[in-house]
């Protein structure tokens, strides 16, 4: 079935849902009910305030509708008889929708005693719904707007046959168990604390470690790519920012500037303008390109609470940001450059399927687009061509650009068969037009190319994708816990502090436990630290120098040796495996 059939079937479902609401809930009033991801909901004004154990009945009355096979029926009227027809039923938010309407042929769709102001398209009869399933129940603003009324809003789900639907259930709960709001406490992470703020995020010392380790990683994989390491503040003067432009198209984002000495300061919702700064310090030479500035700058932001989501929607984060500055013979190559490094960061985190957007300009409105059009279509073949030539498949976003140039957009699937968005690739020809930047080329004076480029996207984003892929069961290199080491009496500790210190002094990263506690407990609770490896020390492994390890799953390996069980260790994070070596 196509997509735009699912789509039909999803938003028919919303209305049958609709339709066994006021059915069981007389006076109930209609906001709005559209698709979406996977299923459908529908905004309703009840005086009734639903529970879980309305959904199941909600669930009962639509499979009655649904075997009435009842045809969805196509009215056209005027805006005035649709008036007439939903203040009749009392639809007061009905009503304020058709005010907004044009006047015109207005459509209403209608099964059973079921009517609502739609556009359409619906299936044929309600028995063509046959996968669906209620899930939640949420307030909503109506129109998104907090100060109109507080809605009550049911979701559901809504597949072709039932093994999808079930699937997708299945992913759902397994998703449940991997969500990173959950792990990240419980596995010492990082939280977020009412004093400091929502969307601001403390990261505790497991959590340190780990952004440390990504920090190291993302860093020393720059250089080896020819990147300049740069830093810059975390406020500037809102005249830079007046400059950039963002002051003005990016202003609702933006937290409100302070003021300094009389001058107004904004602290930063990017980094590009700083780069762009650091670019002009020098008159370049064509010799000099490419310039590549790579920064782990941390920018703020202005998200709505209710948009916020853990590590995954934040007002305040690190981006592993970069600007390459480059003549346009050098464009196609830098873009197959940052392509690699994207599926080199794939490949080494274990992410094996991915999808790529590409996101062009509208050429039948070049005035939503700034720049030259020899540099958009230069650019955008660039982006097309690496794909091709990779034999990457891609779709292709007509129109939706960014007004500053055209990118590619990589999303990542985690183990459970979820995409996310991580790494992109951007063409701006706003800012080095705005900030009139400029190299000497043999011919004269030229302006470079920029191109913006992120392959985390932001630490903290990627920092709860792989908390989530991995379901908090980091690889020995990336887990801030590699190893702990289990005592089985006090008379171990001397043996156990030794080992310590000297995978210490191998770089490793163990932990002690040598509470005076029941085995049993201190194993369980490093399993549920997700901490690779234990080592469990009794009086047979302190006398021979051994060590016992038990892994994930449950099983011990025999005694080795604590020099080779530190050599295999080693091996492993060195080989950035994803998969145990101590077998």
């Amino acid at each position: 079935m196509e997509n735009k059939q699912l789509e039909t079937k999803r938003h028919s479902c919303a209305h049958v849902m609709a339709q066994a609401v006021q059915q069981l809930f007389p006076g109930t009033k209609l906001g709005i009910g559209p698709a979406i991801e996977n299923g459908f909901y529908y905004d309703f004004d009840c005086p009734h305030q639903f529970t879980p154990e309305d959904l199941k009945a909600i669930e009962a009355k639509m499979k009655e509708i649904i075997k009435a096979r009842q045809p969805f029926e196509r009215k056209e009227m005027s805006k005035a008889e649709a008036k007439e027809f939903f203040t009749k039923r009392g639809e007061t938010y009905k009503l304020e929708l058709l005010d907004e309407l044009e006047d015109g042929t207005i459509t209403v769709y209608m099964n059973g005693d079921y009517a609502d102001l739609c556009r359409g398209p619906h299936v044929e009869h309600t028995g063509k719904i046959n996968s669906f399933k209620l899930t939640t129940i949420a307030g909503a603003y109506w129109r998104g707007d907090e100060k109109r009324p507080m809605l009550q809003r049911i979701y559901g789900l809504c597949f072709d046959t039932k093994d999808e639907l079930n699937a997708y259930i299945k992913q759902q709960e397994e998703a449940a168990k991997r969500d990173h709001r959950k792990l990240g406490p419980e596995l010492d992470l990082f939280s977020i604390n009412d004093n400091i703020g929502p969307g601001l995020i403390l990261m505790h010392p497991k959590g340190g470690m780990l952004r440390k380790i990504l920090e190291d990683w993302i860093k020393d994989q720059n250089l080896k790519r020819g990147y300049d390491l740069v830093v810059s503040p975390h406020i500037a003067r809102l005249h830079l920012f007046e400059i950039s432009g963002h002051a003005g198209f990016y202003s609702d984002s933006m937290f409100h500037p302070m003021e300094v000495d009389g001058e107004k300061y904004q602290i930063k919702p990017m980094n590009c303008p700083f780069h762009v700064e650091i670019y002009k310090t020098h008159l370049r030479s064509y010799r000099d390109l490419p310039l590549r500035l790579s920064e782990l700058g941390t920018v703020y932001r202005y998200e709505r609470s209710g948009a916020l989501h853990g590590l995954l929607r934040v007002r305040g984060f690190t981006q592993d940001d970069a600007h390459i500055f480059c003549t346009p013979e050098q464009v196609e190559d830098e873009v197959k450059q940052c392509f690699e490094f994207a599926m080199h960061i794939f490949k080494t985190f274990g992410f094996e399927k991915y999808a790529v957007e590409l996101s062009t300009r509208d050429p039948e409105h070049p005035e939503h687009f700034t720049g030259d059009v020899k540099d958009w279509e230069r650019a955008e073949n660039a982006l097309k061509h690496v794909l091709e030539t990779n034999h990457i498949p891609y779709t292709t976003h007509a129109g939706e650009a960014a007004f500053y140039g055209p990118k590619i957009d990589i999303k990542v699937m985690d183990a459970i068969g979820r995409l996310w968005q991580l790494s992109t690739i951007q063409f701006d020809f706003n800012l080095p037009q705005r900030f009139n930047l400029e190299y000497v080329a043999p011919e004269g004076r030229k302006r470079p190319i920029m191109v913006h480029r992120a392959m985390f996207g932001s630490l903290e984003r990627f920092t709860g994708v792989i908390i989530e892929h991995y379901a908090g069961w980091f690889p020995l290199w990336l887990a801030p816990v590699q190893i702990k080491l289990l005592t089985l009496t006090d008379d171990q500790i001397p043996f156990a502090k030794e080992v310590y210190a000297k995978m210490r002094q191998a770089g490793l990263r163990p932990e002690l436990d040598v509470r005076p506690e029941k085995l049993g407990l201190k194993i369980r609770e490093a399993h549920m630290q997700r901490i690779p490896y234990t080592a469990i020390i009794g009086a047979k492994e302190a006398a021979e120098g051994k060590l016992t390890i038990r892994l994930k799953g449950g099983e011990n390996t025999p005694a080795l040796p604590v020099d080779e069980v530190i050599a295999k260790m080693k091996e492993e994070v060195a080989s950035f495996s994803l998969t145990n070596l101590l077998k």
